[in-house]
């Protein structure tokens, strides 16, 4: 399942990364603000799309550091110029809450804009509340140049709503994952602050928020960000599958099923592969074999959606406050 996540945020990545080349002349620069890098899981994907610079940014200083550490051996691994290769981006790595700081300001250069934004797996801690969600858009949008473009992935509000309202409780799950509602109104959930706890193979991480879509979509649009695109992600891998077909296969992103001999499944065989048996018998009879997810893991994975925004153009009015219309 990571590594299916993982192929999302590929192929996301680098749909972006086409759109933002097809408007600029060969070899011009290509800079990425990396929100909530984590511990640099994306650094190799920044490598592919062969981008000139790289802002990182995380709250956590461990990891941070970590992030810091891959990027200077992939620097060591990929060598200098000097040596006859070609040379990495440029990289620097800034400690902040990215939903409490403004970012700009700890730039090496407060002044440059990025053609990307990417927020993988984090905006939605934002919605904490109404300053977190705007200085996280804040952010984001200063930083965009005119047609750059903002994205990200987060999970299904109305997804994890719905599967709510069907429990009797405010908890619900499978043996690989489990959410847990930490607010009573079913019907109408907070805008902000609507807490909750996720736990993956019964590690449970950060609080999390749910992110009303319509209200993203308002407040984006008051930082200049018109909306683009929200997909789920199964809606997302059918639109992408046979393009990314090899990239699956070399990502490992989905097991095979009936799997080779002596391999075990990642699920359970009794009850979480109806559904690829069921594909199966609709196939030819030579097709012997497909990838897929164990059922639980399609339950976990298919809660998430991927986003996107693009930067309008910056116009200043007459009381020196910005107003935006599209590039």
């Amino acid at each position: 399942m990571r590594n299916f996540n993982n192929w999302i945020k590929s192929m996301l990545i680098n749909e972006y990364i086409v759109k933002i080349r097809q408007g600029k002349s060969f070899g011009a620069s290509l800079r990425v603000l990396d929100m909530c890098c984590g511990k640099g899981g994306d650094l190799f994907k920044w490598k592919k799309a062969n981008i000139s610079h790289l802002i990182c940014a995380d709250i956590a200083e461990v990891s941070l550091e970590q992030c810091q550490q891959r990027y200077n051996e992939i620097v060591n691994r990929t060598g200098s110029k000097d040596r006859g290769f070609a040379p990495i981006f440029s990289a620097e790595f800034i400690t902040a809450d990215c939903t409490k700081v403004r970012l700009r300001e700890k730039f090496g250069d407060p002044s440059m804009q990025v053609d990307l934004v990417s927020c993988q797996f984090s905006f939605h801690y934002s919605f904490e509340s109404l300053s977190q969600a705007e200085c996280m858009l804040q952010n984001a949008s200063e930083t965009l140049k005119p047609g750059g473009y903002f994205i990200g992935t987060i999970p299904d509000t109305y997804d994890l709503v719905s599967r709510w309202q069907k429990t009797d409780g405010n908890k619900f799950g499978n043996d690989v994952y489990s959410v847990e509602f930490l607010c009573e109104d079913k019907i109408k959930p907070p805008l902000f602050g609507a807490k909750y706890n996720f736990y993956l193979d019964g590690v449970v991480n950060c609080p999390e928020f749910l992110v009303h879509l319509p209200t993203l979509r308002k407040l984006a649009l008051k930082y200049g960000l018109e909306f683009v695109s929200f997909e789920r992600f199964e809606e997302y891998f059918e639109r992408f599958k046979d393009e990314g077909r090899s990239l699956l296969g070399n990502m490992q992103a989905l097991e095979t099923y009936p799997p080779y001999h002596e391999t075990p499944l990642l699920g359970d065989p009794e009850r979480d592969y109806h559904h690829a048996i069921e594909y199966m018998q609709n196939l030819p009879a030579n097709h012997r074999k497909i990838g897929t997810l164990s059922q639980s893991e399609w339950e976990v994975t298919s809660l998430y959606a991927i986003f996107s925004f693009r930067k309008m153009k910056t116009i200043w009015n007459s009381e020196g406050k910005p107003e935006y219309v599209k590039s």
